[in-house]
């Protein structure tokens, strides 16, 4: 299939890439239509590699050059490759695109998060429980990755992993660390007791353990669970936790950002 040059913005052949803000993504394309948006060229290389499929591409002239092999397997794959100006880009996705690419990928389909666990060599996991911003998820999945984190589970309620935002800021780690959903939640936190985990919420709690105090106790199977920004964990997935966790704080500093603590966390437990 052959470059398509695109002049117009309002061109329908590129309709999964109209308006690519945070509130439009949220009605159009994730992740109830199976496609999430890809951005830039390392983002886009890390979801062919872990085996996503596109959809389509758009891309300034410049790019193909630069994404030669990526265009060349589109075009045996018949995906089809749009290209536009910057002003038509900048006017049909609602922002400037300067990192080389966007992709429409179609989504995977997420394992059972039994499955999940039942994977051997997985002993130490991250628990995401309703977290509301993307930015602190694609932070998190980038620590994860980088500090050997096994998997990550993510609650009914937490934000999409595979919006566009959170892979930005994961640097496609999204695609490296294994993820599903844990359904329904808190009673999950059972599930992963049974499959040998010990649970471990971080929190501010006057009973909570030091992170110091957590590392020296020596885990086989540990379980990370991480509260929503602000009001920290439900009180219903607290009352189900093996253990309280805390990082002592000094300044007068009460808590740090959840993916700050998570960095510290993933580090520690290491």
């Amino acid at each position: 299939m052959a470059v398509i040059e695109i002049t117009e913005a309002g061109d329908e052949r590129v309709r999964d890439y109209f308006q690519l803000t945070d509130v439009a993504l949220r009605r159009k394309l994730e992740p109830e239509h199976g496609l999430y948006i890809a951005e830039s060229e390392k983002v886009i290389r890390r979801a062919l590699a872990a085996g996503h499929r596109p959809r389509s591409y758009l891309m300034g002239r410049r790019w193909l050059t630069d994404l030669a092999d990526l265009v060349e397997q589109a075009d045996a794959d018949g995906v089809p490759v749009y290209v536009g100006s910057d002003e038509v880009i900048e006017q049909m996705t609602g922002f400037h695109l300067h990192r080389g690419a966007l992709a429409s990928m179609h989504r995977p389909v997420l394992p059972a998060y039994t499955e999940l666990l039942a994977g051997s060599g997985r002993s130490r996991i991250a628990v995401l429980e309703d977290l509301v911003e993307h930015t602190n998820v694609g932070a998190i999945f980038r620590s994860a990755a980088a500090l050997g984190v096994d998997a990550v589970l993510v609650t009914p309620r937490c934000a999409d992993p595979l919006y566009r935002r959170s892979i930005r800021v994961s640097m496609g780690t999204v695609f490296q660390v294994p993820w599903t959903r844990i359904e329904p939640w808190p009673d999950g936190i059972e599930a992963l007791r049974a499959a040998g985990y010990t649970v471990a919420g971080m929190t501010l709690a006057d009973d909570a353990v030091t992170l110091d105090e957590l590392v020296a106790q020596d885990h086989s199977r540990l379980a990370l669970v991480f509260g929503t920004e602000g009001h920290g964990l439900t009180a219903r997935a607290d009352q189900l936790l093996d253990l309280r966790v805390t990082i002592p704080m000094a300044g007068g500093v009460d808590s740090l950002n959840v993916a700050a603590s998570s960095a510290v966390a993933f580090y520690a437990t290491r």
